[in-house]
């Protein structure tokens, strides 16, 4: 015969509030509540590392594309420092038939003269043959066709038109290359 005490007042409010009966019911929604929260913990987890592998790969493919342009803007680098090399202007100035200059004069601020100017050299003392260059020839364009069976203000049908001879530029040589090393 164990009789719980009746509780009166604030123990009795305070009573309340705490369930009575078995605690086996109150467990099960807290174990499926803690279940749920690590399955989409993990899943979470998964779907973050898989995200950071997909960044990384990203980041190599772009790495490797950022060295392959840098070496080919340093390829080009090397192209530009070749044709701006002085032998190398010098030799495409002669090929495009220049000399070089005389000696320069140059004029002061109160109108006198410094130095003495001399003339540029002569092409024949040029020591290095100079190729020809010609520009390329330019095809006139062909007369507009006549579409046929068109009227004419006199009200006949023209005859087909002959088609024109087709005529083949002659060949030219074509300039020896003036890239170097290729």
């Amino acid at each position: 015969m164990s009789r719980k005490p009746e509780l009166r007042g604030r123990a009795a409010r305070l009573a309340r509030l705490f369930p009575t009966g078995s605690g086996q019911a109150a467990r099960t929604p807290f174990v499926l509540l803690v279940v749920l929260l690590l399955g989409g913990g993990l899943i979470g987890l998964l779907v973050l590392n898989s995200a950071l592998s997909e960044g990384s790969f990203k980041l190599d493919d772009l790495q490797k594309d950022t060295k392959s342009l840098t070496d080919e803007e340093q390829a080009l680098q090397r192209d530009v420092d070749a044709y701006s090399a002085p032998e190398a202007l010098q030799r495409r100035a002669r090929e495009l038939g220049m000399v070089p200059g005389g000696d320069p004069a140059f004029l002061n601020p109160d109108g006198s003269v410094r130095g003495v100017p001399g003339a540029a050299a002569d092409q024949s003392s040029v020591s290095v043959p100079v190729p020809v260059i010609r520009p390329p020839e330019v095809l006139a364009p062909a007369p507009a066709p006549v579409p046929t069976g068109t009227p004419t203000p006199t009200g006949t049908p023209t005859p087909p038109a002959a088609p024109a001879p087709a005529t083949e530029p002659s060949p030219q040589p074509t300039p020896p290359s003036t890239t170097p090393g290729r």
